[in-house]
């Protein structure tokens, strides 16, 4: 998500927000993870059950949130906030006990007798960036992976949701563990100041410029990180594809959320003459989801600041206009607008867009989309809309992107055993289901030797006997 979640923290060093001591907030923390309470198969599970209870007791007050801070309809804030988490987490309660148990693995000749295996453990506490977009999911969606590895985190919320930020500032001290978990609200002064403390382990969701701040914070620490970006995912279109199904689902891919989604499709490509079918069939779409005035519509978000509306609306003048296109930058409403003849050099298609703004870019030869979406760089998602499996497969083959799509978009969040995450500029790392439990876990290698026999092949003084045996045993 090239957009960023938070104004720039600022480098080490520089003041931090008054009153809050990060260091001891860290500290004690670290006092608590080693006292082993977090490690326990038990603590994680009674963990996970009190933050799913968290979002049924309260989900209306969450749904409510969200619609002050994004104006997201109750039934897309459940749908992509409170479901999706309570999915993360009956998911990872389901299998748990399979994640956390050892690894068997061979054990060589020279080491019998004995056994080798691969023990899961905590990292210790880690930091969860979230963002303002999704500002529920992104934010405890990272957690439950964190809890289900058996960690305490510190998670800062997006101070660009403040509705949403608060709620979980109020609630998730009355469910989770108070001394394994904690929630740092602000801005700049609090960011900065939790980036200068040592980490086991940051995980980021925003854009690529902080994210480069985040990871020269960690870099000092020796911090592993997990950096969830973004950039601009292309939608590429053949000319065997069902236009009217395509439509559809690009129409919601897109402007769900008002088009604030990190793999939400970025542009179109295809053809001039798969654009004359296609373009028409997403107008339909869209006014059949929002009507002929989405302004009116209940269903239709607002973007999140006026800010940001102003950075969208000065988009649309880099292409002509086919529908939408009005905006009202104080009350923070973009229409949903598809843009038709756009210069490849104008800003709308040289930065993430981040809004309800759909560019279609035509090629005179089909052929051509590979080479289009290689000679930029490597985005979050890659939506391929065709009925040829050797159309899709070329193009999944030849263009590296985070995660794919064949004939939808956005699906794959849908699936918990799929890893989210992007390559390159888009981010590095991946989370969601057994992969989140990876990232917040340290895979240890562990041997046990019997005391029963003790070769002297190993041991000086060594012999040709000694050496003719070693070369046998290899």
């Amino acid at each position: 998500m090239q957009v960023e979640t938070m104004e720039s923290p600022q480098e080490p060093g520089a003041d931090s927000g008054e009153g809050f001591n990060a260091a001891a907030l860290v500290a004690g923390l670290r006092t608590y993870f080693r006292s082993g309470t977090t490690a326990e198969r038990g603590w994680r599970r009674q963990q996970l059950g009190q933050l799913r209870k968290m979002l049924s007791d309260n989900e209306d007050r969450f749904l409510q949130a969200l619609q002050r801070d994004l104006h997201k309809p109750p039934q897309e804030g459940f749908m992509t906030e409170v479901s999706a988490t309570c999915g993360d987490i009956d998911h990872a309660l389901k299998h748990l006990k399979k994640w956390t148990r050892p690894r068997r693995a061979s054990t060589p000749v020279v080491a019998q007798p004995g056994k080798s295996y691969v023990l899961p453990e905590p990292l210790g506490v880690v930091l969860i960036i979230g963002a303002w977009n999704y500002p529920l999911q992104l934010l405890l969606s990272p957690l439950v992976a964190a809890i289900a590895a058996g960690n305490c985190a510190v998670l800062k919320p997006s101070e660009l949701a403040p509705a949403t930020s608060r709620l979980v500032a109020e609630l998730l001290p009355r469910y989770l563990d108070r001394d394994a978990f904690a929630i740092v609200e602000g801005a700049v002064p609090e960011t900065t100041a939790l980036l200068e403390q040592r980490w086991d382990h940051i995980l980021y969701t925003g854009g690529g410029r902080v994210g480069k701040i985040v990871m020269a914070a960690a870099a000092r620490q020796l911090t592993p990180v997990t950096l969830e970006l973004g950039g601009k995912s292309p939608c590429i279109v053949a000319e065997d594809a069902d236009i009217e199904v395509a439509a559809r689902r690009i129409a919601w891919g897109k402007f769900t959320n008002a088009g604030q989604t990190c793999i939400a499709p970025d542009y179109l490509l295809c053809t001039r003459a798969t654009a004359e079918r296609l373009v028409p069939a997403i107008e339909r779409a869209t006014r059949a989801m929002f009507g002929d005035r989405p302004r009116e519509s209940k269903d239709y978000g607002r973007i999140v600041n006026s800010r940001h509306a102003q950075r969208i609306a000065d988009y649309i003048g880099d292409g002509e206009v086919v529908f939408g296109g009005e905006t009202d930058v104080d009350n923070r409403y973009i229409a949903p607008t598809l843009l038709r003849e756009v210069g490849l050099e104008t800003a709308v298609m040289q930065e993430e867009i981040f809004g309800p703004l759909l560019p279609v870019i035509e090629l005179d030869d089909f052929s051509r989309v590979e080479q289009f979406v290689n000679d930029r760089e490597k985005p979050l998602a890659l939506y391929v809309f065709t009925q040829n499996d050797a159309t899709a497969n070329r193009i999944l083959a030849r263009c590296s992107s985070g995660n794919a799509c064949v004939n939808d978009c956005m699906m794959f969040m849908a699936a918990h055993e799929l890893p989210f995450g992007g390559v390159g500029p888009s981010g590095m790392g991946a989370y969601h289901g057994e992969h989140g439990f990876r990232t917040f876990s340290h895979y240890k290698a562990v041997m046990k030797r019997s005391y029963l026999f003790d070769l002297d092949l190993r041991y000086a003084p060594f012999s040709a006997r000694k050496f003719k045996l070693l070369r046998l045993l290899r």
